[in-house]
């Protein structure tokens, strides 16, 4: 991991992102890319060319001031951390400065409070995972536990979800981390048997990893809804992280199909990364 994508928008939210991009950065050795996204409006878009000039220049150069206080904070002491301010109307542009500067990861805050479907649904952080070609880690809060040493990872164990199944695999070893991997089964049209599900599990590892040595680390899981399966395995192994393979092309939304109940006493405060089938 060599460089880290954070996207401020001088939020508390973002304050924690920026944190835990820190303290990945100094285990890794990472650089930090703090980007600020600068919204231009469409009145200023449509006035001549000098008088856009002028209003542009000094709304950038207003951000990059406020940018560079709000980056002069404790933590980044030790960090090379290069600011970027860009104007963007989409965050899905976020993964065009991804590319760009080749990163590893974006690191995001959210404030999504309502389990993980409105972590990211709804919000400029779901348009992020939407479109991002690389993992994409979200925290609600201030950084607590950044060792990420167990980590579950839920999957559908298909096809498509081999490849990310082998990022977040590399990712979690250069961390030196445990990965323990969870399959939810629904009682829905998707219900299976124990034997449809270890079928499954055993074609899926074969194909990944040429080998069936992580067969015992596979845990399932039976529960109402997706979301509820996660948090509870979650729970269970006492993990730092939770992983999904998402279909980023339709958003999160498309994984956590189904209710939510608001009754629901555990939502999830760890942070929560995705990889894009």
């Amino acid at each position: 991991m060599k460089k880290i994508i954070v996207p401020i928008d001088f939020s508390e939210y973002s304050d924690y992102a920026l944190e835990t991009a820190a303290i990945l950065a100094k285990k890794n050795n990472a650089e930090i890319l703090a980007l600020h996204m600068l919204e231009i409006s469409d009145a200023i878009l449509t006035k001549n060319d000098n008088e856009m000039k002028m209003e542009t220049v000094f709304f950038l150069k207003l951000a990059e001031k406020r940018f560079n206080e709000f980056l002069e904070k404790d933590y980044l002491e030790g960090v090379n951390v290069t600011p970027i301010v860009k104007h963007f109307k989409v965050f899905s542009e976020v993964n065009d400065v991804a590319k760009e500067h080749d990163a590893d990861l974006i690191v995001m805050g959210s404030h999504g409070s309502s389990g993980l479907k409105e972590f990211f649904v709804g919000s400029n952080t779901e348009k992020v995972v939407r479109h991002a070609e690389i993992p994409v880690l979200v925290t609600k809060h201030n950084p607590i536990l950044t060792d990420f040493e167990n980590i579950a990872f839920a999957c559908d164990f298909s096809d498509e979800a081999v490849e990310p199944y082998l990022r977040a695999s590399r990712m979690f070893d250069s961390l030196g981390s445990k990965m323990h991997l969870v399959y939810v089964n629904l009682p829905s049209e998707s219900f299976k048997s124990s034997s449809e599900m270890e079928g499954k599990v055993v074609s899926f590892l074969k194909k990944a990893n040429g080998n069936l040595d992580k067969l015992d680390s596979v845990k399932y899981v039976a529960d109402y809804t997706v979301e509820k399966g996660i948090l509870n395995f979650a729970n269970v192994i006492g993990a730092d992280l939770i992983a999904v393979a998402t279909h980023g092309r339709k958003g999160l939304a498309h994984f956590f199909e189904g209710s939510i109940s608001e009754d629901i006493a555990n939502h999830s405060m760890l942070p929560v990364m995705s990889f894009k089938m």
